[in-house]
């Protein structure tokens, strides 16, 4: 993939998004923007259906083309990627086909993952009788070396999200992956709020099987996400759930053949596909990677790094409380404002920092609050300006209320 000089080019990258006219878009931790060009094709697609002129094997065709762009875009394959409709399902999928045995343990940092890869492993726990090994978080960072220290015989997966949703740190990923690898533990991880943003190799991290979901750094719609997981561990898995794209009916089988009932896999992670899949998602999908591809993960990853060390540097100046201090790698492409954990999902306990996250609002800054934090997520539409915009209304906002953190 050909790696592009993104700062250069980033008024080009902005004039596709029609969502920067409306102020600062500082919010794709929980959406993304969509594009121009990915909206048309959403259009493309409903004239066809609306003229009943529908092709569906150009829309397999779209499917395979976005899948095989993901596996490009984390250095995977084509058949080391599923379909699936969100992190959720895909998280899911993987832990659900371990052959668990009681007795077992899988291990977890609680308070910093999405509800969504917690519940899961609750459900083994009451289904299978398996054993949650918690890890508390140190200081809103993901506890690597205790993880580590927790894995023992017994052990059969690790999870961890790659950058969390709140605070928005990074996680070490490559730490807990070399270990887990040397263990033969399965290492699962919820990509969502990195893939796009940041450079993502699965190999050089040493990931078993990562899920995302297309409407986040994927530039994509709600509905559909994808599934990695490397070859050697979807071999050793049985899908829970089965269909007939997830089953190897031979080459050029229509998707309707049922074929032999002694039944094959398909190979890879292609055994956790299902049924027809969701397409105007995977158009867009299909577009968006197209646009990531160009101007290279590794650009993207340096131009919005840059971004956020301003926006962290910026507000500690004024004397907001950023979470984790002075930029430094702990950042990916979040920036959060608070207390970690003085809020509910979507709430701050702190009047002080309600007022400012409506001030922002009103003057069109777009962003999230989530536990206790104001949260401000980059990608590559975004530029100075935008950052710019946000210390001064902070600056504003503290200046005419004479007041500090």
């Amino acid at each position: 993939m050909v790696e592009t000089g993104l700062p250069a080019e980033v008024g080009e990258a902005r004039s596709l998004f029609p969502g920067v006219g409306s102020g600062p878009y500082l919010d794709v931790a929980r959406r993304g923007l969509l594009s121009r060009p990915a909206r048309a094709a959403i259009e493309r697609m409903l004239d066809e259906q609306s003229a009943g002129e529908v092709d569906k094997q150009a829309w397999f065709a779209t499917v395979e083309r976005a899948r095989q762009r993901f596996a490009e875009l984390i250095g995977a394959a084509a058949d080391e990627v599923a379909i699936v409709k969100n992190v959720s399902e895909g998280l899911n999928a993987i832990a659900a086909s371990i052959d668990w045995r009681p007795g077992d343990n899988a291990i977890l940092c609680p308070e910093l993952e999405h509800p969504n890869n917690v519940y899961p492993w609750l459900g083994l726990a009451r289904r299978h009788g398996i054993e949650l090994r918690t890890v508390p978080a140190d200081d809103g960072r993901m506890p690597e070396a205790r993880m580590v220290e927790a894995i023992d015989a017994r052990t059969r997966a690790l999870t961890a999200s790659t950058v969390t949703f709140s605070p928005g740190f990074r996680t070490d990923i490559g730490v807990l992956g070399r270990a887990c690898r040397e263990r033969d533990v399965l290492f699962l991880v919820d990509g969502v709020q990195s893939v796009g943003v940041v450079a993502t190799d699965v190999s050089a991290l040493g990931i078993d099987a990562m899920a995302v979901s297309t409407q986040k750094g994927l530039l994509g719609l709600y509905g559909m996400g994808f599934l990695y997981c490397r070859r050697q561990w979807a071999e050793r898995l049985e899908p829970v759930y089965l269909a007939r794209f997830g089953v190897d009916a031979g080459e050029g089988a229509h998707e309707a053949a049922l074929g032999n009932t002694d039944f094959t896999y398909m190979a890879g992670a292609r055994r956790f596909d299902l049924g027809n899949y969701n397409f105007p998602a995977a158009a867009v999908a299909d577009v968006s990677l197209g646009l990531l591809g160009k101007f290279g993960p590794t650009a993207i990853e340096a131009h919005v790094s840059g971004l956020v060390r301003q926006l962290a540097g910026g507000l500690l100046a004024l004397g907001l409380p950023v979470c984790g201090g002075e930029p430094d790698p702990h950042l990916a492409g979040i920036v959060t404002v608070g207390r970690i954990g003085a809020g509910g999902h979507d709430s701050a306990d702190d009047p002080g920092l309600n007022a400012l996250s409506r001030h922002l609002a009103d003057h069109g800054v777009r962003h999230s609050v989530r536990r206790g934090v104001l949260r401000f997520s980059l990608h590559l539409y975004n530029d100075a300006g935008d950052v710019a915009r946000v210390i001064t209304l902070a600056e504003d906002w503290l200046r005419r209320r004479n007041r500090g953190f």
